[in-house]
């Protein structure tokens, strides 16, 4: 019988051939099959792996009381006994001077496919029994949206996604879809919980074929597919809510938009109307702020009009300045056009962000592994991380609310690595160095094992055993072990068994229960829940032999809000006023200067309305040949870089002028940070933006005092969206680029492994 690998980014059949040598390929059940994911099996044994335990030599021999060799020391080999006797000893040195509250855990998902194995909720429980830790809430892809949108429709982000008004349904009613930031196709590869089978395509397809028309609203014509031949409308980055506003004001000057819905199933439709007419935010604002013609803006402003028409807005127009804004400016305008809870349009967020966005699948609150509680309440929203750091003990505000960020004294971080994601990281490299201690479970020898005190290697999945239950997916896939542990690498359950024996709560931890115990236990947990729902699943044994089981479709397709729009009286939003909040009081309340009580334009604090000294806008989006930075050191990846560096996307004219020729290495700069890149010229980046996708290895040059591999988030500002969701703003960051000067192209460095030379360590 087949073997499977599950992943976020796919779901790959195993094989092994002569030699026992194992290959991935494209599972046949997949229609839209990643490539990349084909590289995992040597990642998974190359010279990055790390071979055993590890320790900072600064740190062990307490040298290095500043911690200012961190990121730059060297690593001593140490046996399993002596890393767990270390670890622990620290973690208990920690918590009885300073308390649980010192103790940061930090887990950023894309750890593992699998709901066992899944790294935030091992680490969750690890922690919870050892007396509770400072966490953090929210996620880097959408967290304004995580927090305002109960404000405005009574729903969490996880339920509105799930909620999306389905591909099939759109396809038989709605005439026009308008994409604000696109629905570029290669973001739809990838699901937090795993994927099995990749359908937004599919979805995109049935709906130009039957005729709906898709309009592009972006600097990047690649954020529609070709098969689309959607219209495109280039626009400045971060002025898609002025865009917006200015069609509410065509529609409200020409009294064109559904009175009866407003009055109906909104509140506070008056008050942003007189905002709208008070600032006159008319066709000539709207050309000057965005770039686009009025005529444009009129030709716009009437299709969506006289159209049955869904405002899609895609999730990277909230990771920037006010990035609140765009989302609730779109279902503002939803509203307007009276189009939600029906098939005809409505509004949507994440279309193609994430596969199954748009999928019909019957939701299932599937079991995971019991994380028990945290009896410590510190936290801070999950970008704010620098911030914790550098300020303990200052105030902040979050949802209305006063908190202030802890003092940590000690970080543990399993899964993701802060070092890809987080913005401005010569700011995040010296707040890191104020911990006293770093401890990680880590892979490969990337920035964040790099960047740490102690370190444990860890399995990939291909070295263990696990089960894929995904909420968002109709497939239930066995992801079964298919390499021995690379040499004393272990998963993340074994690496916290260990060092709760040594705290002396293994049993609490474990439960007597091995690997396999728990991945039967959450089987039959999921057979209780999938009975109370009259769904039947097959016995544990069944379904590992065949490998994976399809749960059943629902039998009608999805439409967002349907229940609340034939009843609102019966199915009210769980907002204040049990309809969609166009004006929302709570957040008028919190008399914030960033987020009023309404949609509006707020200036971007850098934008190409207002250039200073760096003239091009920087789109740091998610690359092509990898999920954010994971497999950034296989084949796939490696690909796609121009002489070893990521590729920078630059308008032909931008880099004309800058005497730039394609395949150059390029320096990017800002205040903030310097970083080389590979020049690709293109057409299809309006002028005056540039595009350098997130995940290359952080590799900094610390004697050239740059960064030598193409990691845009050394350029982006650690700026929050607004003090009423503290989300983050990657996508408004300006910069200059100039052919690099030969003194400064340095070699590339994360890809060697740092402790060749270096032998083990006798204990």
């Amino acid at each position: 019988m087949p073997k499977f690998l599950t992943t976020h980014w796919g779901t790959y059949e195993i094989t092994k051939g002569n030699k026992r040598k194992i290959t991935l390929t494209n599972w046949k059940k997949d229609p839209s099959p990643t490539e990349f994911g084909l590289g995992f099996v040597k990642a998974a044994k190359d010279n990055l792996r790390i071979k055993q335990p590890y320790v900072r030599k600064g740190w062990l021999e307490k040298k290095d009381k500043n911690n200012t060799k961190r990121g730059k020391d060297e690593f001593v080999p140490i046996s399993w006994d002596k890393a767990f006797d270390l670890a622990s000893k620290e973690l208990l040195r920690v918590k009885n001077t300073y308390g649980n509250s010192s103790i940061f855990a930090g887990s950023y998902g894309w750890a593992s496919a699998g709901r066992f194995h899944h790294a935030k909720s091992q680490l969750n429980r690890f922690f919870n029994l050892f007396g509770g830790f400072t966490n953090s809430y929210q996620s880097y892809s959408y967290a304004a949206a995580q927090t305002i949108l109960p404000h405005i429709i009574g729903m969490d982000l996880y339920s509105t996604l799930e909620e999306h008004t389905s591909w099939n349904e759109l396809a038989k009613e709605n005439e026009l879809i308008v994409m604000f930031g696109g629905m570029n196709l290669k973001n739809s590869k990838v699901s937090s919980g795993g994927v099995s089978r990749h359908t937004a395509k599919q979805g995109m397809m049935k709906c130009k074929k039957n005729g709906v028309k898709f309009i592009n609203i972006s600097p990047l014509k690649s954020d529609a597919p070709n098969f689309l031949k959607a219209e495109q409308i280039s626009i400045r980055p971060n002025t898609d809510t002025a865009l917006m506003l200015t069609i509410a004001y065509i529609l409200i000057k020409n009294n064109n938009y559904d009175h009866k819905f407003i009055k109906k199933y909104t509140v506070g439709f008056e008050k942003f109307a007189t905002y709208v007419l008070r600032n006159n935010f008319n066709q000539n604002w709207c050309s000057n702020i965005t770039g686009i013609s009025v005529d444009a803006i009129n030709d716009l402003a009437n299709n969506i009009a006289r159209k049955k028409t869904l405002i899609s807005i895609s999730w990277s127009l909230q990771r920037a300045s006010s990035g609140e804004q765009p989302l609730w400016m779109g279902i503002t305008l939803a509203s307007m056009l009276g189009y939600i809870g029906t098939a005809k349009g409505g509004f949507g967020f994440g279309y193609a962000s994430v596969n199954s966005t748009g999928d019909d699948f019957r939701k299932i609150s599937w079991p995971h592994l019991p994380q028990g509680k945290n009896k410590i309440n510190d936290f801070i929203p999950v970008a704010r991380i620098t911030d914790m750091l550098e300020k303990p003990g200052k105030r902040f505000r979050y949802d209305g609310k006063n908190f202030f960020y802890p003092n940590i004294k000690l970080i543990y971080w399993a899964g993701g690595n802060p070092f890809h994601h987080h913005q401005d990281l010569n700011r995040l490299v010296r707040a890191w160095k104020k911990p006293q201690t770093i401890i990680v479970n880590e892979i490969w020898w990337n920035s964040q094992a790099r960047h740490a005190d102690i370190i444990f290697p860890a399995n990939t999945s291909l070295e263990r055993n696990d089960i894929m239950l995904n909420p968002r997916d109709p497939i239930i896939v066995a992801n079964q072990k298919s390499m021995k542990n690379y040499k004393e690498s272990k998963t993340d359950y074994e690496i916290f068994s260990g060092l709760a024996d040594k705290l002396n709560f293994k049993i609490k931890f474990t439960q007597n229960k091995n690997e396999m115990d728990w991945i039967k236990y959450i089987w039959n947990k999921s057979k209780t829940i999938c009975k109370k729902k009259k769904i039947k699943i097959p016995n544990f044994q069944n379904f590992w032999n065949k490998g994976y089981f399809k749960v059943e479709t629902p039998k009608k397709n999805k439409i967002m809000l349907k229940n609340f729009k034939d009843n609102p009286s019966k199915f009210p939003l769980n907002t204040p006023s049990g309809k969609i909040e166009i004006f929302s009081n709570t957040i008028a309340k919190f008399n914030l200067k960033d987020c009023f009580g309404h949609p509006a334009w707020f200036e971007p604090y850098e934008w190409l309305g207002k250039i200073k000294k760096y003239p091009l806008h920087l789109i740091s989006n998610q690359p092509k040949y990898r999920l954010h930075g994971q497999l950034d050191n296989s084949y796939y990846s490696k690909k796609s870089k121009i002489k070893g560096r990521e590729p920078i996307l630059i308008n032909t004219i931008d880099a004309k002028i800058r005497g730039i020729n394609n395949k150059d290495i390029v320096l990017v700069y800002n205040k903030r940070g310097r970083v080389l890149a590979g020049a690709k010229l293109t057409k299809d980046v309006m002028k005056g933006v540039v595009v350098l996708s997130t995940g290359a290895w952080f590799d900094p040059d610390h004697k050239l005092k740059l960064e030598r591999h193409g990691n845009p988030n050394v350029l982006t500002n650690d700026v929050p969206t607004s003090s009423l969701t503290q989300a983050p703003t990657s996508h408004t960051t300006l910069v200059q680029i100039k052919k690099a000067p030969k003194k400064i192209i340095s070699k590339i460095e994360i890809f060697t492994n740092p402790n060749k030379k270096i032998k083990r360590l006798k204990n």
